[in-house]
């Protein structure tokens, strides 16, 4: 049973779990079971190059940071667990309100499930089909997606990040959303006292 499964490697994916792992050391996370499905095959990512982000070199390659992304996450917090090589198929609420991610090798249980996939209408995860609306930010002719939620939260334990929560597609933006909602789940552990992590010199 993890307490924590993102679903996605990108930007968004891999922001929430380096802030929710780097919490490890605050007594209401040092116990917490946190996953991540790092699938990056549909990440727009791929074909991503970054001249206009605060903290990257020009030219960084979005193909390289989702390399340089996963290598950060094992070295500084390994106890958050890496899945790779499998895909999501459906997700599936329990009557004991947690979530049963079903993936093409694996079934997984999870307290809370953070979506954090791409915005296309390709999506191929059952179980979210009634969330899915027209993205309220992209051009209609684009036929991008959103799942229906409020302030990143669809339903209790079921959160998205990134383009798919409804934001625009940047960089910066997506990263931000997946830090926003490792956030909101930090203050739900920490029983509603909000919570930031931040390191010091």
């Amino acid at each position: 049973m993890f307490d924590t499964l993102i679903i996605g490697g990108g930007a968004a994916g891999l922001s929430c779990a380096l802030v929710l792992g780097s919490a490890h050391e605050k007594p209401f996370a040092t116990n917490k079971k946190i996953g991540i499905i790092v699938h990056q095959k549909t990440s727009h990512l791929q074909n991503a190059l970054f001249n206009n982000v605060l903290g990257l070199s020009p030219k960084t390659t979005g193909v390289s940071i989702l390399e340089s992304g996963k290598k950060q996450l094992t070295e500084l917090y390994p106890h958050v667990k890496q899945i790779e090589k499998e895909k999501v198929l459906k997700v599936v609420k329990n009557n004991t309100d947690d979530f049963n991610v079903i993936t093409n090798k694996n079934t997984y249980q999870s307290k809370i499930v953070v979506i954090a996939v791409g915005y296309t209408n390709l999506i191929t995860i059952k179980g979210l089909e009634h969330y899915i609306e027209p993205h309220p930010r992209a051009k209609a002719e684009k036929q991008r997606i959103w799942l229906k939620n409020e302030n990143h939260l669809i339903e209790n334990g079921l959160y998205v990040a990134g383009t798919l929560a409804g934001w625009r597609s940047q960089f910066a933006i997506a990263s931000g959303s997946g830090a926003h909602v490792a956030t909101d789940i930090l203050t739900l552990w920490n029983n509603g006292e909000h919570v930031k992590v931040h390191d010091k010199v």
